[in-house]
């Protein structure tokens, strides 16, 4: 489950006492606004979309104004906006004034688990405001700690140094942004990302200041309760797909699926939050649903979201992907054994699919797991390919994308007659 955008950022930042800019809802009138912009003389109009929705300044969908007329302009263009991201238009409720932050610096901040270690990760860069992917390697740092002792002051005065960031901003940063490891820790958070913090002279003194929020959160971890989030924000306009996966909550394990795009080729069974990110990113449009059912589903569970996942799914795809990292406690046996048993099912009544399985998986009973699902596919005649726990999961999901162009190009060869 996923949040986005500073109306319900701010609450959850202020619980970690992180500087943000002062915020007003679309209900604030001409004069709350005007005394908004005296502070700087400017503020920012955002729509305000529920879920995990990016890329709005891109979109043309940011607006800066200097003048409370031109904000509640904007407002009125904003206010039920439509944003076509990850192939879906999705459609705004809302929009938010927001305090205009001046500054000389942004920084970009991320808390995640990591792809290629599977713990957890923080990425940072001074050159923030922009997608990091358009930054040079040597622009930004990854690294890992301890999550027993947690992210230090050092980790981030250690993280700056290296990548030359400028001295004055390293004190301020190094005092704050801390802070958030605490807020990813305590509150069921799988990644929480800061993008930009803009940091502001204050008589002298350097204030960093979360200028947008973006998080991914276990909807199954009853930590996020603590939140006290409104149940508005999980309100999003669902497929078939979405809503017959969503009514296996009541079920052990998790069941969290996002469509992206409609018309994909790759249809991806991922577990954990660092599988998702690394097969959503790689496979881009490819990828029919990006997905987390990781928690240790029982047979029952799983079995039934594989069952609607193939009747959704498989006819239109080239490669089914399994992929996730080394499970602490997920039977891997019981998992493959209801996904297999359902395709087993779905080939008997539906006939066999053009597909390519692919599996990167690792945890407790990944041998006999990796037998049964061998056995049933060879039975099939479904090729497929098996990577174990020691192979990178970006490494997995680039031979899947890599098998589903060889797909794609076989099916644009002429016939031979």
């Amino acid at each position: 489950m996923q949040i986005t955008g500073m109306k319900y950022g701010k609450q959850i930042l202020n619980i970690a006492n992180f500087p943000t800019p002062q915020i007003l809802d679309a209900d604030a009138t001409l004069e709350e606004v005007e005394k908004l912009m005296a502070k700087e003389g400017k503020c920012v109009v955002k729509p305000v979309f529920y879920g995990g929705v990016g890329k709005k300044g891109k979109a043309g969908l940011v607006k800066i104004v200097d003048s409370a007329i031109d904000a509640m302009a904007a407002k009125r263009k904003l206010y039920f906006a439509q944003h076509l991201f990850h192939d879906k238009v999705i459609q705004a409720n809302g929009v938010t004034f927001e305090e205009f932050i001046p500054a000389s610096y942004e920084i970009y901040f991320n808390l995640h688990v990591s792809t290629k270690t599977r713990k957890v990760n923080f990425t940072l860069t001074h050159h923030g405001g922009v997608d990091i992917e358009e930054l040079n390697s040597d622009q930004i740092y990854e690294g890992t700690f301890d999550p027993i002792t947690g992210l230090k002051t050092y980790h981030i005065i250690d993280a700056l140094t290296e990548i030359n960031a400028p001295r004055e901003i390293i004190s301020p940063l190094a005092q704050h942004l801390p802070k958030l490891w605490n807020l990813y820790n305590d509150f069921g958070f799988t990644m929480l990302e800061i993008n930009p913090v803009r940091i502001k002279n204050e008589k002298g003194r350097l204030i960093p200041y979360a200028c947008d929020f973006k998080a991914q959160f276990d909807r199954d971890n009853k930590q996020w309760q603590r939140l006290n989030l409104p149940m508005e924000i999980f309100q999003t306009d669902m497929s078939q797909f979405e809503e017959e996966i969503n009514q296996l909550r009541t079920y052990r394990g998790q069941s969290d699926v996002v469509v992206i795009n409609p018309y994909g080729t790759v249809t991806a069974f991922m577990f954990g939050g660092g599988a998702n990110s690394a097969a959503t990113e790689t496979l881009g449009k490819k990828a029919t649903i990006s997905s987390d059912f990781g928690g240790n589903p029982p047979y029952d569970k799983m079995y039934d979201i594989a069952k609607i996942v193939y009747k959704h799914w498989l006819k239109q795809s080239n490669v089914l992907l399994v992929i996730g990292g080394k499970a602490n406690n997920t039977d891997i046996f019981v998992t493959f054994k209801a996904m297999f048993d359902a395709l087993k099912n779905y080939v008997a009544q539906n006939g066999k699919p053009n597909i390519y399985v692919v599996v990167g998986r690792g945890g407790p009973n990944l041998i006999r797991g990796m037998g049964y699902a061998r056995d049933i596919l060879d039975s099939l005649g479904i090729p497929y390919k098996f990577f174990g726990y020691d192979s990178s999961m970006v490494e997995v999901v680039q031979y899947a994308k890599d098998i589903d162009d060889w797909m794609e190009e076989q099916k644009n060869q002429p016939l031979k007659v």
